[in-house]
């Protein structure tokens, strides 16, 4: 502020061409100025304020309906359900035209099964491989089963030969008795090869004395009588060291025997279970394995026999009504749509009927109860007003409205109309009139003309020129 004081008061102290400079700006600054006074006063901005005349509504006495008006949908009250049956997502590849009337076995929708028909070819291979495999498992097992049998026979015959053994070594004419009388025979053979040579040996000692025999010839008999006689004392031993140590040896080693074919046996047939239970677990695991690839194989095959949907029963083709999704949008059924496991495609509706589907507000649903009247106009009807009931009214809002607003709540409603009309279509637009109450006789003005100060509710009135409040006392709703 001082500069510009300062510039009033030493105008020469400006510099020459500071006038040219400012006079362009001067210039705009009055075009603006000028066109901004024209438009604001073809568009009546510099009028004088002009008084606006409110009127209200008229009180009003007779008859008054109190309803609830929503727009809905038409849909079968019974119709046939076509879904996707395949797991996972599908692609819709071709779907018979909305309205077309079919017949019993008519294709209705064919499914993208690419991927089924790559998993079917892999899990074949894995059937097969499964199949050598549970094949083998078998093989084995009977194989193994042979052994056990073999092994078991085996022992068997090893126990049976060693009671054999036992039996024959302590029977009265067995082998003990046997090698106590080869003994005993041995000692009397040598007892009389003994006696012979000492008779010989006498003998020839009397011929040595008169000289018919050389000395040569007497000491081979003396040498016959030595040997007789250490043959003989040699049985003797035999006979005793086999009475005393070696047919009780002999008895204990076949009894030994005969325990161990016995506890041979028990092992046998211990390791025979121990070996059969692995080849006989290792077969089951191999048959539940087949039998799982082949369930998935079945279920393959059966997943792609489901992509050609065909009609169940006579009727119009009416496509689903799919859910929107949050951002309030859905995708249409047609070629190309992909829809998930279960996900209703096509309805067929019967000709029994039609329900109107609406939505209420969370604000009049105490008001709507099951069984209520209700007057139902379809729009491609004109205005005719057909009479109706509800049939439906949700417990919980439906979600697709929080995602679409997510301060709203709307619940589902449905309506079973009970006039039948043979133009009447799936889909078709048709408002909905609940009746809630019918009073005879009231006053009434419009909601709209009804104020709240406070808990009070108040009107308007004009008396004489002015407005003066004045208090109401509405009927509850």
């Amino acid at each position: 502020m001082s500069q510009f004081r300062s510039m009033r008061r030493n105008p020469a102290s400006l510099p020459r061409n500071a006038g040219m400079k400012a006079l362009p700006l001067v210039l705009t600054v009055a075009a603006i100025g000028g066109g901004l006074w024209f438009l604001g006063d073809k568009a009546g901005w510099f009028e004088k304020e002009q008084q606006t005349k409110v009127e209200g509504a008229t009180v009003q006495r007779g008859p008054l309906r109190i309803s609830v008006i929503e727009r809905g949908n038409l849909r079968a009250a019974d119709a046939v359900s076509i879904k996707n049956e395949i797991e996972g997502n599908s692609t819709i590849l071709w779907i018979i035209p909305e309205g077309t009337v079919v017949k019993e076995g008519d294709l209705l929708v064919e499914l993208d099964t690419s991927q089924q028909v790559d998993k079917r070819l892999a899990q074949e291979i894995s059937v097969r491989n499964a199949d050598a495999a549970y094949v083998k498992a078998q093989k084995n097992y009977e194989i193994q089963k042979s052994q056990n049998d073999s092994d078991i026979k085996k022992a068997e015959q090893n126990l049976l030969f060693a009671e054999k053994d036992l039996e024959k070594f302590v029977a009265d004419q067995g082998e003990a008795t046997n090698q106590l009388a080869k003994a005993q025979e041995q000692i009397t053979l040598a007892e009389e090869q003994y006696s012979q040579a000492e008779t010989k040996l006498n003998w020839s000692r009397q011929l040595y004395e008169k000289g018919f025999l050389t000395k040569t010839d007497l000491d081979a008999d003396d040498l016959a009588v030595r040997r007789a006689g250490i043959q003989r004392e040699s049985a003797k031993r035999e006979l005793g060291l086999l009475k005393s140590y070696q047919l009780e040896r002999d008895r204990i080693k076949l009894q030994g025997g005969l325990e161990e074919a016995h506890r041979e046996l028990e092992r046998v047939k211990l390791q025979a279970a121990a070996k059969i239970v692995d080849y006989e677990a290792d077969m089951r695991t191999r048959e539940a394995q087949l039998k799982l690839e082949q369930e998935k194989l079945d279920k393959l095959v059966t997943q792609i026999s489901k992509a050609k949907i065909r009609a169940p029963k006579p009727g119009m083709v009416v496509y689903a009504q799919l859910e929107q999704n949050r951002m309030g949008q859905s995708q249409p059924i047609q070629e190309g749509t992909s829809v998930r496991e279960r996900q209703e495609i096509i309805t067929i509706p019967n000709a029994a009927g039609m329900v109107a589907q609406v939505s209420l507000h969370e604000s009049v649903l105490k008001q709507v109860t099951v069984g209520q009247g209700c007057l139902v106009k379809v729009d491609a009807l004109g205005a005719r007003e057909l009479r109706g009931r509800v049939s439906f009214v949700a417990v919980l809002p439906d979600q697709n409205s929080w995602f679409s607003n997510p301060n709203t709540r709307l619940y589902r409603t449905e309506v079973q109309i009970l006039d039948s009309n043979p133009e009447m279509r799936p889909g078709m637009s048709c408002a909905v009139e609940v009746l809630v109450e019918d009073i005879p006789e009231t006053l009434y003005v419009p909601v709209q003309a009804i104020f709240r100060s406070g808990g009070d509710q108040l009107c308007f009135v004009p008396k004489a020129g002015t407005v003066s409040r004045s208090p109401l006392t509405a009927r509850p709703m």
